[in-house]
């Protein structure tokens, strides 16, 4: 009962009034128990400490798969601009409102799915909801499913200025197999530190050591690869059992 009533003043008001690291925010009043869990630092905070690590206000961040916005509003704090990139129709509702919320005028945000090209795809979310952060276009027949717009990573970088980008981070449900073989010659030219989250356990059991391997070849240019708790992470410890049957994160940096 007491559960409902706060939520229901929170929606009231307009906001819940929240922390992420050592930023202050005003956050979007439906998804609050995220935030409480977020404020209290019991979310990703090895996420947090690598995003004020490798951000500056000399350069730019670029965040693909921002769902409702914690490394975006984060990053914006620390950053001197962010484009960020949500295809999921509920979640990029809240990522919208949680940027205007807090007046974030460094943010650019995109309704679209970065792939292999224009065009539209299906996803759902492997849960089963709207705006779960698992929604994913690996699931195209998943209930509670959208349409969404995909454009090429390519078109992106020919429109937009992305020299000053100091960081990438790329959680994208599993959709990491497709996308970052479009972005590789960039990654090699620009070498912005990259904060990657794999997604092994979406695959096809049979065919995860052999992707999960090709993507460690198309980062090999990368000199340095940790996991996130900054621990030396090898090409055999990428595509192993652990990397297989669990979600990972891993950063990239020349």
């Amino acid at each position: 009962m007491f559960t409902r009533a706060r939520k229901m003043f929170y929606r009231a008001r307009g906001h819940y009034s929240g922390r992420l690291g050592d930023e202050p925010f005003l956050l979007d009043p439906y998804h609050s128990k995220f935030w409480r869990k977020a404020s209290a630092g019991a979310w990703e905070p090895e996420t947090l400490a690598l995003l004020d690590a490798h951000l500056d206000r000399d350069h730019d961040y670029l965040d693909i798969g921002a769902w409702i916005g914690p490394t975006v509003l984060f990053g914006a704090r620390k950053a001197r601009r962010v484009w960020c990139f949500e295809p999921d129709p509920e979640a990029f509702r809240a990522l919208a409102w949680n940027i205007e919320l807090n007046g974030l005028e460094n943010v650019s945000a995109f309704a679209a799915a970065l792939s292999q090209g224009v065009g539209i795809a299906r996803m759902a979310g492997m849960r089963g909801e709207r705006g779960d952060s698992t929604t994913s276009l690996l699931n195209p027949d998943g209930s509670a499913g959208s349409d969404v717009l995909t454009i090429g990573f390519d078109d992106v970088a020919r429109s937009v200025d992305l020299s000053g980008v100091s960081l990438v981070k790329i959680d994208v449900e599993g959709a990491e197999f497709d996308l970052l073989p479009t972005m590789t010659d960039w990654l090699k030219h620009q070498k912005p530190a990259l904060l990657l989250s794999t997604h092994g356990p979406f695959l096809d059991p049979e065919l995860r050591a052999e992707k999960l391997d090709a993507l460690a070849e198309s980062l090999s240019f990368y000199p340095r690869c940790t996991d996130e708790t900054g621990r030396t992470m090898t090409r055999a410890d990428f595509s192993g059992n652990d990397a297989q049957t669990r979600f990972r994160s891993y950063v990239f940096s020349a």
